[in-house]
């Protein structure tokens, strides 16, 4: 008996679309940042045709915002952002890339992209360093060594800042009556 080889019957909507990245940021005292790439993948056995849109077009120009991509498959997407003004600082837009097989008309799926255009690079990334060294000091957990071989206490950071702080307190006070 032969049996014939059946492609499975793709519902609409449904398909996991992949693309890197999955955030854009735009810095507006980077001029290098204005022009960013999105990469759609294609890792299926069949022809990809895209459409990109946007919430705000008229701060962006995406060249080829319509296109095929072949089975396994990549193409770059060039997104420049146009509209580089104080006014939009921290304003989140959303580009969304919808994909259907070549020869249908229904979006078999889709994934949405934010871009966000920041002030600067350097501001940005001081408050990310600040933010990671805040996130680590205070979710740390540090071990003390006890004298008893194998046993070891796990303690905050703040019960160390009060471990240290009376026994620095203390040695004060000692010092002061000798």
């Amino acid at each position: 008996m032969h049996q014939q080889k059946r492609q499975p019957e793709l519902v609409e909507g449904n398909l996991p679309v992949f693309v890197f990245p999955t955030e854009l940021i735009f810095y507006a005292d980077d001029q290098s940042t204005h022009k960013q790439v999105l990469t759609l993948y294609n890792p299926y056995e069949f022809a990809l045709k895209f459409k990109v849109l946007c919430t705000t077009p008229n701060k962006y120009v995406v060249v080829d915002a319509a296109g095929a991509v072949k089975p396994q498959c990549c193409v770059d997407i060039v997104i420049r952002h146009r509209d580089v003004r104080s006014c939009h600082y921290g304003v989140i837009d959303k580009f969304r890339l919808q994909v259907s097989e070549q020869s249908q008309r229904k979006a078999l799926g889709r994934k949405e992209v934010v871009a966000t255009l920041l002030p600067s690079a350097k501001e940005q990334q001081k408050e990310e360093e600040e933010k990671r060294i805040k996130e680590h000091l205070t979710e740390s957990l540090f071990f003390e060594q006890s004298l008893q071989p194998g046993i070891s206490a796990i303690v905050s950071s703040q019960a160390i800042i009060t471990i240290k702080f009376e026994f620095v307190f203390t040695s004060l006070a000692l010092m002061k009556f000798n």
